[in-house]
């Protein structure tokens, strides 16, 4: 079996994808945001990601945690601060997290690298899958396309989420997206 590095944004994204993901690869999930702000609800994303793997996978699914350090997020969406939300200070934070993830499965010997960006109706799976491929073709490791919100899966995310009692943040995680921007569904 693949042993795939699943970067993901916060549980709730998370629980449809690693469902649809687990009898295929050996995952461990990669919570690497340097984006969310402010750090308070970071910690509570983490937390929640955390504890949400031991409660449904019993610690069979490892976690990787990046310290957080939201100027590293701050500097690379410099001068894009103002840009429509799903423009280009969207796609500097992807760039970002998918490169970070693919050195960090390049490092640790993994055979695949994806995100669970896609599964929310608020992300661009094409975009995503673009800046995946460059990446992964940079550094040297495979990408794993996806459209993870597609066949229900963004519905499956919001029953499990519920069944779980997985809390829900409103915003996408930067202090841009949380000026309520995120309106706009991509695809």
């Amino acid at each position: 079996m693949e042993k795939m590095l699943l970067h993901a944004c916060c549980a709730p994204c998370s629980t449809s994808v690693l469902e649809r993901l687990q009898n295929d690869f050996e995952l461990t999930v990669y919570f690497f945001n340097p984006n969310i702000y402010p750090e308070r609800e970071y910690g509570v994303r983490r937390d929640e990601m955390r504890d949400f793997l031991k409660t449904a996978y019993q610690d069979g699914i490892k976690v990787i945690e990046e310290e957080y350090d939201h100027n590293d997020f701050l500097n690379n969406v410099k001068g894009l601060e103002n840009c429509k939300e799903g423009g280009d200070r969207c796609r500097a934070c992807f760039e970002l997290r998918l490169l970070k993830t693919a050195m960090k499965a390049k490092e640790l010997g993994f055979n695949t690298f994806t995100t669970t960006l896609s599964v929310s109706p608020y992300k661009n799976a094409k975009l995503l899958n673009e800046i995946g491929n460059s990446v992964g073709q940079a550094v040297g490791i495979k990408y794993y396309e996806s459209d993870f919100k597609k066949k229900d899966g963004y519905l499956r995310s919001i029953r499990l989420s519920a069944e779980y009692g997985l809390y829900r943040q409103n915003y996408c995680g930067c202090e841009f997206s949380r000026r309520g921007e995120c309106d706009e569904k991509k695809e």
